[in-house]
């Protein structure tokens, strides 16, 4: 391992969260694309599958992030169970429902209960964080690991669930993926050395992460990007099934997630200066020009070739936003502003997925990627209208990334205007 990852996981606890972490994160591959492989095996219908895997996002849109601010008012081991808890037994539901043909509705009922899934990855690099507060270095590092554990996760989830789905029976996937939630929820909030002491609330913390200008573009944005992911999933299964290679839509998405896991890994070695928020613009911009090549898609092998090259703009893309989302949210409420960003993701997976299983279902697998391009253009275009938000002043830069409550901001102003 490359001496900068060798000396973050050098320190005491991280070897066992990271771990923990990746356990508890490959729900979040294999819950949503199992859902679609489940009920596609089961019924057939691609646009009922996309809209009840949209379901499970829009619910996990809304309810995450206020189990993340219960999180980081009450501490991750008091909260996080009781809400792993309630999600398994909604995703339970959701199993029986699907393979005894109970009523539609009832798909969409236990979807949303489903949604209380905690956001494992905030977790983690909520931990890094904290470990790491005052070394930006080295946090650009941690976080560039998570990227490449989330490209892992989106390498193995798929392959395990469409896997198990297609070959052993419909409800494998999503139920192996409750059975990871569970044992790296336990097995994470087991770890109380490492866990961020919580933030009370007071009038400081009070409020939402969501305030702050800067979020609210990084939210906007990955909502966008999140169509672009939700639809690529759904359309991928359903162009492997048109090509007579179901279970290969694994492996193809597979691909697409390597790309973004080397990607990550080179990107966490380089010590990068300069403007974050315009190298975030560049990354949303080279995710959105990736999807071209995929309107002209005809054969698989294509296909996963067009997907490596597209995923190789996503890890890079993802570590700058992390660090955004430290310059313009206060440390008490960082868990919940990193979880606003997957909920950005989630809303955009919803769209995304319910639409191309829409345009599948009405006009052929191919014309489903349609839906990316568009998406990836979309996320472009909020990129550069809110470029000008994520541009704090300096000083703001500097205590934001070490974790200042705003104290430190009204002594710098001060100091300013003493001069």
């Amino acid at each position: 391992m490359p001496s900068p990852y060798r000396a973050i996981f050098a320190a005491p606890g991280t070897k066992g969260f990271a771990a923990a972490g990746l356990v508890g994160r490959l729900p979040l591959s294999m819950l949503g694309i199992g859902v679609v492989t489940m009920i596609s095996q089961l019924t057939g219908r691609y646009g009922l599958a996309g809209a009840v895997s949209a379901t499970l996002a829009l619910s996990a849109a809304v309810l995450g992030p206020l189990v993340s601010r219960m999180v980081d008012r009450h501490g991750q081991r008091r909260i996080l169970r009781p809400a792993t808890a309630l999600a398994l037994t909604a995703v339970a539901g959701l199993l029986v429902s699907a393979q005894q043909r109970w009523p539609e509705w009832t798909l969409f009922v236990f979807a949303a209960g489903a949604g209380c899934v905690p956001s494992v990855g905030s977790m983690v690099r909520a931990r890094w964080a904290a470990l790491f507060h005052g070394s930006p270095r080295e946090l650009h590092t941690a976080y560039s690991a998570e990227s490449v554990i989330d490209e892992v996760v989106f390498i193995v989830g798929p392959i395990l669930s469409i896997g198990l789905s297609t070959s052993w029976f419909p409800e494998a996937g999503p139920l192996l993926a409750a059975c990871f939630l569970a044992i790296g929820v336990v097995w994470l909030t087991a770890q109380r050395a490492t866990e961020p002491k919580p933030h009370p609330r007071t009038d400081q913390t009070a409020g939402s992460a969501l305030g702050s200008r800067g979020l609210q573009v990084l939210v906007a944005v990955f909502a966008a990007t999140g169509a672009l992911f939700g639809s690529i999933d759904v359309v991928t299964v359903a162009f492997a099934e048109d090509q007579g290679h179901k279970a290969a839509s694994s492996l193809v998405l597979a691909v697409y997630a390597l790309g973004s896991g080397i990607a990550g890994a080179v990107f966490g070695l380089l010590h990068l200066k300069g403007d974050a928020a315009r190298r975030w613009v560049l990354g949303v911009c080279a995710m959105a020009v990736s999807m071209i090549p995929l309107q002209l898609v005809g054969n698989l092998p294509f296909l996963a070739v067009a997907l490596f090259v597209a995923g190789l703009a996503i890890a890079p893309t993802m570590v700058t936003t992390m660090a955004l989302v430290e310059q313009h949210v206060p440390r008490a409420k960082l868990t919940e502003g990193m979880t606003w960003t997957s909920t950005g993701l989630a809303v955009g997976v919803a769209f995304g997925s319910s639409a191309a299983g829409w345009v599948v279902d009405a006009a052929g697998a191919r014309a489903g990627y349609a839906v990316s391009g568009a998406a990836g253009l979309l996320a472009a275009v909020g990129a550069f209208l809110g470029y000008r938000r994520l541009r704090p002043a300096p000083e703001r830069v500097g205590v934001r990334a070490h974790g200042g409550d705003g104290k430190d901001e009204q002594r710098l102003a001060e100091q300013r205007h003493q001069a």
